[in-house]
């Protein structure tokens, strides 16, 4: 297989693919649907769906937790060039508690962070239980999210995770499940099914809520910025 990246020419990436994500901003249109109403959250969504980060509300308000490898690398440099603020950790497990640490201490401060959860390796779309663990210990809830188009724009990459991302004019919508709040009693097992079946049931309820936003013209309404919208099927 040939490596399309290497020590030396990940930053020249990076330089290259910042000004196409920036413009694409211009271009992509996203209504928030069914957001829930909570001040600080960790939001959780499947590693495909992971760009959903750009319609969270103030995304330049959010953490992202991004992997050391070098695609890792060249993702975070574009997206804090974008204006968010990235969660890196060093590689093995002492990187993964440092990453867990800055998390807890972003979500203490009121701060937003985004957590792929079945990332960063997969499988694709079995949550792991990390994010219970670290919304238990910063107090905050989990809120699922996910998003999705039928504009032809709207294009899958052949990767483990089938990331899915806009090219040129693309209308979106970020769907959000309820919130699920972890306390001290809570079984971490039992949450994580929770987040799973949520994920699961927003895949599944997804293009009827594209189409309703679709049928109220939403996106023309508001295009400088992610809209709210309650949906109630």
């Amino acid at each position: 297989m040939v490596k399309l990246t290497d020590n030396k020419n990940f930053l020249q990436i990076s330089d290259l693919l910042f000004p196409i994500f920036h413009t694409q901003e211009i271009f992509t249109h996203i209504v928030e649907v069914n957001k829930p109403q909570v001040e600080t959250a960790l939001y959780a969504m499947w590693h495909c769906n992971q760009m959903c980060t750009f319609g969270i509300g103030d995304f330049r308000k959010l953490n992202v937790l991004v992997s050391r490898s070098r695609d890792g690398e060249i993702i975070a440099r574009i997206i804090e060039k974008m204006g968010f603020k990235t969660i890196r950790g060093s590689k093995g497990r002492k990187g993964a508690v440092e990453a867990s640490m800055q998390i807890i201490s972003k979500l203490k401060n009121g701060e937003n962070c985004a957590m792929m959860v079945d990332g960063p390796r997969g499988p694709a779309k079995i949550a792991k239980d990390g994010v219970v663990k670290l919304a238990r210990m910063a107090g905050v809830p989990i809120v699922p999210v996910c998003w999705y188009s039928t504009n032809f724009t709207w294009v899958k990459f052949p990767s483990w995770d089938g990331l899915r991302m806009p090219i040129f004019n693309t209308n979106l919508v970020n769907l959000y499940g309820d919130a699920i709040y972890v306390d001290e009693n809570s079984d971490n097992e039992e949450i994580r099914k929770q987040l799973q079946a949520s994920l699961e049931d927003l895949d599944k309820r997804i293009p009827e809520a594209y189409n309703e936003v679709y049928r109220f013209g939403l996106w023309k309404r508001k295009r400088s910025e992610s809209s709210q919208y309650r949906w109630n099927p």
